[in-house]
């Protein structure tokens, strides 16, 4: 390994290595899941490679290891090999391997030079492409909720909170207690190493409301760098919560009693020419583009949410007055509405989708979420009238089950024409075999109440 190959890496990686000799780069791409599927390989050799090979196939497995029909209906289920170009700008520290690895996110072409449209990465790609061709530039802020919890092995039990450095389990209710926050110390603790090693600035980190429950925010930026961080960070948390005999989770609804998690994504868009927010006109007042975003999320978001809540656990998160929203009002300094506009001023004015889960995959959340706002400005959407009071007390208008979500996401062309034609062809076939497959499992509900009463 030369040093000149050494000194083109980010500077957080370089920094990592000082003084160290790298060992091993892990070669990784996000799969439909956001599962990093790759290869591991011996510096001196990924050295020498400009690229590697995975076959399509990742994309069309389900999240238990199963297959959705989704190849080509001309040359079927052949398993056709991707080029993964290495992406260095990605180049990061994985601090918690027993020798010195690097991690680095590749991009995936078919052998045309093609991005694959079924590639996450190459679908958000799309979408901020779509908006620079307009003269903008998307920028978004993911929160990233999650909950640390006792180690689980035995699926037929309930996930139960953590032990914390006081030795009783976490309580709930404790939003923003810095008491709740230091009873996971250690964890945290770990988490800010890691993320340091790996360059990522951490922008805050909260406790929820939902026994061991904690958020992460983060810096605003460029969508794609941003996903490519929530990837990251997923891997992270779970690998500093192993450390200490528990596991993180980022189940939308893990435990029945407690809020889901969601990972709210705040949008702003600036004009590319002058950097200022379209959404703020001259004299600080809010744009007809403002507005128009809004709509757009209003009126895509329905067909959007089986990207945005992926699995049936996902719409156990979507509970009247569980910290989750119900509908798609919009409202300023509101959080149970869907869409919020938080408290900034002129420069700074951004729209809250607060409708994604956190088990959605990063790349694919925002990707859909900016879709949707992008579809509103198109099409010059204006939204209902600002919601005043408590949305809870409103009817739900968002799908309830997985089931219903994937009807309306199938029938969405629009959408599909942003997001890209064949990511959502396979996306839904693939999700629809997810969801056949649960609806062959008998639950314990179904035993214990329907067994001997009907």
């Amino acid at each position: 390994m030369s040093d000149e190959w050494i000194e083109t890496l980010p500077g957080a990686a370089q920094t990592y290595l000082e003084g160290r000799r790298l060992d091993e780069v892990e070669c990784i791409i996000a799969d439909l899941p956001g599962i990093a599927r790759g290869k591991a390989v011996p510096a001196s050799k990924f050295a020498r490679q400009q690229y590697f090979h995975l076959p399509d196939s990742i994309f069309y497995q389900t999240i238990t290891g199963d297959w959705g029909e989704a190849a080509d209906e001309d040359e079927g289920f052949i398993e056709r090999d991707m080029i993964l170009y290495p992406d260095m700008a990605t180049a990061s520290a994985a601090p918690w391997t027993g020798d010195w690895t690097l991690q680095v996110i590749h991009d995936a072409y078919d052998r045309k030079g093609r991005p694959v449209e079924c590639a996450p990465r190459n679908v958000l790609r799309r979408v901020v492409d779509l908006y620079r061709k307009e003269g903008w530039q998307p920028v978004v802020a993911p929160e990233m909720e999650f909950y640390l919890v006792a180690r689980n092995i035995d699926p037929a039990k309930d996930i139960a909170p953590m032990l914390g450095r006081s030795g009783r389990p976490a309580a709930a209710r404790q939003a923003y207690s810095m008491t709740a926050v230091d009873e996971f110390g250690p964890v945290i603790d770990d988490i800010y190493d890691f993320a340091e090693a790996q360059g990522f600035e951490i922008d805050g980190i909260t406790q929820e409301g939902g026994a061991g429950q904690l958020e992460i925010n983060l810096r605003h930026g460029d969508p794609v760098r941003l996903a490519d961080e929530v990837f990251f960070f997923k891997r992270l948390i779970r690998e500093a919560a192993l450390r200490h005999d528990c596991f993180a989770t980022f189940m939308a609804k893990p435990i029945a009693e407690e809020p889901g998690s969601a990972m709210h994504i705040h949008h702003s868009v600036n004009d590319i020419e002058t950097g200022r927010s379209i959404f703020s006109g001259p004299q600080g007042g809010e744009t007809d583009a403002f507005f128009h975003f809004i709509g757009g999320l209003q009126t895509h978001l329905p067909a959007a949410i089986a990207v945005l809540a992926p699995y049936v656990n996902s719409y156990r998160r979507y509970v009247r007055d569980h910290a989750a929203p119900i509908n798609l009002e919009w409202a300023r300094d509101n959080r149970t509405t869907g869409i919020r506009i938080p408290l900034s001023g002129p420069e700074s004015r951004r729209i809250e989708n607060r409708l994604a889960g956190m088990d959605c995959n990063p790349y694919l959340g925002i990707a859909a979420s900016l879709a949707c706002g992008y579809l509103g400005l198109m099409e010059e959407r204006w939204p209902s009238k600002q919601f005043k009071g408590d949305a809870y007390e409103g009817e739900g208008d968002i799908p309830r089950v997985l089931g219903q979500a994937l009807d309306l996401f199938e029938r969405a062309k629009p959408l599909h024409d942003v997001l890209g034609p064949e990511f959502a062809r396979v996306y839904g076939i693939v999700k629809r075999a997810e969801y056949e497959e649960f609806l062959q499992v008998i639950s314990p509900w179904e035993r214990e109440h329907l067994l001997l009463n009907v």
